[in-house]
């Protein structure tokens, strides 16, 4: 009689690794929910930085710069600001309005803006606690608010809550059984149907009994000596529970939301890789005949744009070109990394803006190979930071949150990259142009190397906490980048770019992205200290990003429109009333935008 083999042990090491499999699985929407990941198709580098600038108390050296005052930062400041810095078709000529540039003191003007409705003090402190936690996601959520239409869902929620207070104190009272087992029964009814419909209209037929009935129920309970301290108790438990269960709804809505303005359109990135394809497919478009060197000399009008979106870069140079009477000694130059480079350069290959010329740079080569003593060697998009600005002396006044651009790190490279060149002019890729703005080519900034829209509505006195012991005015503005003329002579002459380095090592904790981007505002407002020239704050109207309520008539008198802010023009939470300035200097007739269907 053969042997027979003892029957195999099963192995516990698979069946762990399932669980484990499994367990993983449940966690992952869990972590995404929390923001532990990024997004995968990120626009471009602005996201809102969520971070809070540390306090700096690190000594800055003097720079050369003229007329620098000595002033200490005044301590008497009584407004705080909160920083948490965390996307060719020619219309009909406009007849071009030269905008006037001179000097305005005092603060930002809040004529751009339909006045509000007075808010109570509760409804302030839920909407500065909002724009803290969620920044502009709040505006949005006010903008896009549905009053509850569901009346009879409604009803049924509010008699749940009743009754659920009341529950636990008739169930204590003797004699009261059949009310307890009545309130009881309806308190499970009106769970169920509330788990099976959230609408009017899915609601069954009988329930209009059900409510009756309910209301029945409270009524003979609310006739029951009871404990109001119990009952009380029972409510606030409620409505705490109640305020947990939607904020957490709200937190998940905001990350949804920063998903959304923060991560590239799918076809946004089907054009860039159909570009590229094509760009090494058809190379007999690339030649070294372009135009772009007979126009590569100071005396041309030269446009500098940083950009990693192509439909952004190409809807700013076909703004600006519709709207210029005189475009044959227009130079642009489009500065965008290695992975964006042969996308943009073939599509601006393949599409012409009257009689300027287009040079597409790889920022990354130039620094790499002509620039190796800079370690800045990765292209950075302009700086965006959320400034949420309230009141010590008046704390029941409205706080104000602004979304502030200024340069980042990549622009103080610019003079090192256009040696050649005496002025630019350089343009934000979330900028339109709809007036001539040809005008600033003669512009006489005196010893001024940077003219900039300023923004009183912010001083340096404010930022001293972020500024350190450096010297500077408390009393002067703040400046927005978008538009800005750059005297390059006088930028090397003052070295800016080496003043800039120098205060990159002393505000720069360690060499984390975080830190060197939190880095860029204070760097940016010091290196230019006494620099700025200033324009008129009607050359460019900002917020378009995530300030609703603007005026239309002020928006279509506007030299130039910046769009800065989270909500951007090309992407479909942009602000719908903004997105259609943006929209009509787009390209209609690009196969690959139909083939990718693009659609902003």
């Amino acid at each position: 009689m053969k042997a027979t083999a003892p029957p195999a042990k099963r192995r516990r090491g698979p069946r762990l690794a399932v669980l484990a499999l499994v367990f993983c699985s449940l966690l992952v929407p869990i972590a995404f929910l929390f923001n532990r990941f990024p997004a995968v198709y990120v626009t471009d580098e602005r996201p809102e930085q969520e971070v809070i600038l540390p306090e700096r108390h690190s000594p800055v050296n003097e720079m050369k710069q003229p007329g620098r005052s000595d002033a200490k930062p005044d301590t008497q400041v009584s407004d705080t600001a909160f920083f948490l810095p965390p996307p060719a078709i020619e219309r009909a000529k406009q007849i071009p309005v030269p905008v006037s540039v001179q000097h305005r003191n005092g603060s930002s003007p809040n004529v751009n803006i339909r006045p509000p409705m007075v808010p109570s003090a509760d409804e302030l402190e839920k909407a500065k606690a909002c724009q803290l936690e969620f920044g502009s996601y709040c505006l949005w959520s006010i903008e896009h608010k549905e009053v509850m239409k569901d009346a009879i869902v409604k009803i049924l929620k509010d008699q749940l809550f009743v009754a659920r207070s009341y529950y636990p104190s008739i169930a204590k009272l003797k004699g009261k059984e059949a009310l307890t087992r009545e309130l009881k029964q309806n308190i499970q009814d009106h769970e169920r149907v509330l788990s099976e419909s959230i609408v009017d209209a899915d609601l069954p037929s009988f329930i209009k009994k059900k409510i009756e009935k309910m209301h029945q129920a409270i009524a003979r309970a609310k006739s029951c000596t009871v404990d109001c301290n119990n009952v009380d108790k029972k409510l606030r438990q409620i409505l705490h529970m109640t305020d947990d269960e939607a904020h957490f709804h709200m937190k998940q809505s905001a990350y949804l939301y920063n998903l959304g303005v923060h991560t590239m359109p799918k076809s946004h990135h089907c054009l860039n890789m159909r570009l590229t394809v094509e760009y090494f497919k058809s190379t007999t478009l690339d030649s070294d005949d372009s135009p772009v060197h007979k126009f590569n000399v100071p005396d041309s009008r030269h446009y500098v744009i940083l950009s990693k979106n192509v439909l952004a870069a190409s809807v700013v140079i076909n703004s600006s070109v519709s709207s210029s009477e005189e475009t044959r000694n227009v130079v642009f130059h489009v500065l965008t990394d290695a992975q964006n480079f042969y996308a943009m350069r073939h599509w601006f290959l393949r599409n012409t803006y009257r009689e300027s010329v287009v040079s597409v740079i790889n920022y990354e080569h130039i620094i790499l190979e002509n620039l190796p003593e800079f370690s800045m060697q990765q292209l950075y998009m302009p700086e965006e930071f959320r400034v949420f600005i309230s009141s010590f002396e008046r704390p029941t006044e409205k706080s104000r949150m602004e979304y502030l651009s200024v340069f980042s790190h990549s622009h103080f490279f610019i003079p090192e990259i256009f040696k050649d060149l005496k002025k630019v002019i350089v343009l934000d890729d979330d900028v339109i142009v709809q007036r001539d703005l040809s005008f600033l080519w003669n512009l006489d900034m005196g010893d001024k190397v940077n003219a900039a829209v300023k923004f009183c509505g912010l001083r340096m006195g404010q930022l001293r906490n972020l500024l350190g012991e450096a010297t500077y005015d408390p009393q002067s503005c703040a400046w927005m980048s978008g538009l800005n003329v750059i005297n390059l002579e006088k930028w090397r002459e003052y070295n800016v770019t080496e003043n800039y380095l120098q205060l990159l090592e002393k505000f720069r904790n360690n060499d984390d992205e975080v830190s060197l981007r939190a880095a860029a505002l204070p760097i940016s407002f010091l290196s230019f200290q006494n620099l700025i020239y200033p324009l008129d704050e009607r050359l460019t109207l900002s917020g378009l990003g995530y300030q609703y309520g603007i005026e239309e008539e002020i928006i279509r008198t506007s030299t130039s429109l910046h769009y800065n802010g989270n909500m951007k023009p090309w992407l479909e939470l942009g602000i719908p009333n903004y997105r259609k300035y943006w929209k009509r200097f787009l390209a209609r007739d690009e196969r690959f935008m139909d083939e990718c269907n693009v659609s902003p």
